[in-house]
């Protein structure tokens, strides 16, 4: 009788210690499960913090202008914007789908072609903030030197009105060329006063310039294109504007958009983000000099 009541006893014992443990496994599940409860609310709630409030779209050169923009993403998206980029490669295209309300923005310009391209193409085009001033630079061809310039040596140059002036501006700065008095930033090849060596200008689409390159004997570059050709600003122009110049004002990149767009909350949004420290130190870091934020 006593080994029966003693089996009795260490069965009970032993259900209940089996009872226990199941309670703490059921207590630890349910500890689980409002865990992850917690962090699916957590989640939620962060969603909803960052609720989606629409796309940019962004027309842009590649060079830098692209790829400023990509590093511009990860910050607008933590504040709920999505960063459309479309790359264009004419300066012409850019404007003309923000005219149209196609895109919301472009980032190529500066405002002496933004205000030459609305008086000639009659659109309605603003500055919503000025981004980064790009260096404009005379670059070797087939001659590394400005007093190696021969008898009717070529130089290349951009094309379109206000990047001619800026170039043949620079080629006045350095003793190539004298422009007439009054010549500015509408000044062309008939503004030429003297040309002692009678240079060549050959004029081409801005896109176009660094490919001849090997044909010429210097050409003269906007700062995106120079980077993408493979020059470096600080290390190969044979001469650049200078970071404090008046150039460095009037020249500066802009985002632009359609006039009264300028003020809504997405373009605030994408210059505010351009003009970030982080966005700054990037383009410090990035381009050589080339590139020079504007803030």
């Amino acid at each position: 009788m006593k080994k029966l009541l003693s089996l009795l006893l260490t069965l009970v014992l032993a259900l209940g210690v089996l009872s226990g443990c199941g309670s703490k496994q059921a207590t630890t599940e349910a500890a689980g499960a409002s865990t992850d409860e917690t962090a699916a609310e957590a989640e939620a709630t962060e969603a909803e913090a960052v609720e989606s409030k629409g796309t940019i779209k962004v027309a842009a050169s590649a060079t830098p202008h692209s790829e400023i923009l990509e590093q511009v993403k990860p910050i607008l998206e933590a504040e709920g914007w999505e960063l459309d980029v479309t790359v264009f490669d004419d300066y012409v295209q850019p404007n003309l789908v923000v005219e149209s309300g196609e895109f919301d923005a472009n980032y190529f310009q500066h405002i002496p072609y933004l205000d030459n391209f609305n008086t000639e193409q009659g659109t309605h085009l603003v500055n919503a903030g000025g981004i980064h001033y790009e260096p404009f630079g005379i670059y070797p061809g087939t001659k590394s030197a400005l007093d190696e310039l021969a008898e009717g040596d070529v130089i290349a140059v951009p094309n379109d009105t206000t990047n001619e002036a800026r170039a043949l501006l620079l080629l006045q700065d350095n003793g190539v060329i004298t422009l007439k008095d009054g010549a500015g930033l509408t000044a062309t090849i008939n503004d030429i006063a003297e040309n002692p060596k009678n240079i060549k200008i050959q004029e081409l689409e801005a896109a176009q310039v660094s490919r001849v390159k090997d044909e010429v004997a210097f050409v003269v570059l906007n700062g995106n294109y120079a980077l993408e050709a493979g020059f470096s600003v600080a290390k190969d122009s044979i001469a650049y504007e200078k970071s404090d110049s008046e150039a460095a004002k009037t020249y500066v990149n802009i985002i632009a958009v359609k006039e009264g767009n300028e003020n809504s909350e997405a373009i605030k949004a994408l210059v505010d983000a351009l003009k970030s420290d982080e966005i700054t130190k990037y383009i410090n870091d990035t381009y050589d000099g080339a590139v020079i934020p504007f803030n």
